[in-house]
């Protein structure tokens, strides 16, 4: 992605699309689109986590394998699961088969819910560090996106210490960029100036 204008994905387009199809969807539909509900947001939180050591097309190929799995990632259902819906995960080959990756979906369902039980809630949360507005940034290249900043960070600890797993700083930022809680779009591709116009109705 070191023009944003041109590339395998194409004029305009950021270049870490490819030349996907799968991808250019996703980057053209869903990436860097404020968002807001309680599921979307645990859905993303836990496909970020299970992304950690794996492309990012890994697991948008798997996410309705996902989605059947963990029950349309239904906060209240995913948090019941017992030792046989494990069992069962381990052995479905639509996710990611990582013990320590499943239980987190399990784990992360539990504490959205003690947060609700606390008047909180995932949403609130998640969009404290941008103080519930999304950052527009203006990154001209690739190598000008932070992998990770001091408000991930913050989010990393707050979550961490209400219990949440397989949220690093890392996994924070990129679960920003992709909930618009950043405009994390290079300034030459379209989507820049169409989330920041969104963001700003």
């Amino acid at each position: 992605m070191n023009d944003p204008t041109s590339g395998p994905a194409g004029p305009g387009r950021c270049d870490w699309a490819g030349a996907d199809p799968l991808m250019i969807e996703y980057h053209d539909d869903e990436w860097g689109v404020p968002t807001f509900g309680e599921r979307e947001l645990f859905e993303m939180l836990c496909l970020e986590g299970a992304q950690a050591g794996l492309s990012w097309r890994t697991i948008l190929a798997r996410r309705e394998g996902y989605r059947i799995a963990f029950a349309g990632f239904d906060i209240e259902t995913v948090a019941a699961f017992g030792d046989d819906h494990v069992a069962a995960l381990m052995a479905d080959s639509r996710i990611i088969r990582n013990r320590l990756k499943i239980l987190s979906v399990i784990a992360n369902a539990a504490a959205v819910i003690r947060l609700w039980e606390a008047g909180d809630s995932l949403s609130e949360r998640l969009w404290i560090p941008t103080g519930g507005q999304p950052i527009q940034n203006s990154w001209q290249t690739l190598s000008d996106v932070p992998a990770r900043t001091g408000l991930s960070e913050s989010l990393s600890r707050d979550l961490k210490r209400r219990g949440f797993r397989f949220v690093g700083p890392t996994t924070c930022y990129s679960l920003m960029q992709a909930c618009g809680m950043v405009n994390d779009h290079l300034v030459g591709c379209f989507r820049h100036a169409e989330i920041a116009e969104g963001a700003a109705r």
